[in-house]
């Protein structure tokens, strides 16, 4: 755990130094280059993820760089870093893609000149057959599900869905970052479907989703549990705070799933940093709230009650994970294509527990 702690405080300090990328000394000649891009350097997620990457590179003595725009929403930006990463001749990608279909010529690139490249977070899918080696990620879509089991298991959640009619509907809303990135599709069709699966069974055939039309799917009768999922207009902060607003505005809105750590924090810039949702005189008090992944006001929010809970992946390991993979490839061993690193649900009772504080980075 110090170790682990220890490697998070160096990560921050060097990402802070150098904004958008790092990279490890290179003390040797021939020594083996790792080139890992991200999607993003603005959550606290992405820090996480970089400590588990030197931490690798530290124990295997390679070389890594490790780059990624400012923003999520940068997709031309992450563009520029993965072909200046190939122009390098790393002996290994890892790469979060953002948009695959425009990053299809340097993956191709990659394949040509034989690079092996490892996906990892929401990895790389449907990338040109024979690219990507291996994939380090969360089951996303099975954290989802995590998500709305915690969710519906809320007393008065599932009180309020029980007496739910279809001349008095509930409404669960969903915020998700964007329709673009698998890892957030994944996570909210895990928790729409999951929800409307759980819902059915009080309320068979009276359940919609409704919101965005990637997600949408019709009752059968008259609504007695609506699913509203809002997808931000871009990943920005700005944006995802006017989603939360809105959603806010739903009458009869009893839960709130938020998607990844930028949801979260749009959420809480809604709701007066939270106190709206203050379970004994907040403005939403009635509301509740389960996020996703962890940053510092994220856990404050758990720890206040304002959030009931939250899904934490293990982005130390997605880093640290990564690097290994690639690291294995290089060497011709033989790795399985998926590797699942793990996701677990933080409440304020267990948010402590050493099992749980590993992976509530900040």
């Amino acid at each position: 755990m110090k170790k682990i702690i220890s490697l998070l405080l160096a990560a921050m300090i060097l990402v802070t130094l150098v904004s958008c990328g790092a990279e490890t000394p290179d003390n040797k000649n021939g020594q083996i280059y790792i080139a890992v891009v991200s999607k993003g350097f603005q959550h606290q997620f992405w820090q996480a993820v970089y400590a588990g990457s030197l931490a690798a590179a530290e124990e295997l003595g390679v070389r890594i760089t490790f780059e990624g725009p400012a923003s999520e929403a940068e997709i031309d930006k992450q563009i520029s870093l993965v072909g200046a990463a190939l122009d390098k001749k790393p002996d290994a990608l890892c790469l979060a893609a953002i948009d695959v279909n425009r990053l299809s010529d340097k993956l191709q690139a990659a394949k040509n000149a034989k690079i092996p490249v490892i996906g990892f977070d929401s990895g790389i899918p449907n990338a040109p057959e024979g690219v990507v080696v291996s994939t380090a990620s969360t089951n996303n879509y099975a954290a989802g599900e995590l998500a709305a089991v915690k969710m519906f298991e809320e007393s008065s959640v599932k009180a309020r869905i029980t007496a739910a009619t279809s001349e008095k509907p509930v409404v669960i809303g969903v915020l998700s970052q964007d329709a673009i990135s698998l890892s957030i599709i994944d996570r909210t069709k895990g928790f729409v479907d999951k929800f409307k699966e759980l819902s059915e069974g009080v309320h068979s055939g009276a359940v919609e989703v409704i919101g965005h039309s990637s997600f949408a799917k019709p009752a059968t009768d008259k609504a007695a549990v609506t699913i509203n999922v809002a997808v931000s207009s871009t990943p920005e902060y700005s944006d995802n705070q006017i989603s939360a607003q809105d959603l806010f505005k739903t009458p009869n809105l009893i839960s709130v799933f938020c998607s990844n750590e930028g949801t979260v924090t749009g959420l809480l810039a809604a709701t007066d940093d939270g106190k709206d949702l203050a379970r004994d005189n907040g403005k939403y008090k009635d509301v509740i709230a389960v996020g996703f992944d962890a940053g510092v006001a994220q856990k404050q929010a758990v720890k206040k009650q304002y959030i009931y809970g939250s899904i934490t992946q293990d982005p130390y390991r997605i880093g640290y994970l990564a690097v290994e993979l690639a690291y294995k490839a290089i060497k011709g061993e033989k790795i399985d294509a998926v590797v699942d690193t793990g996701c677990k649900f933080y409440n304020y009772e267990n948010i402590d527990n050493p099992d749980i504080a590993q992976l509530v980075y900040d």
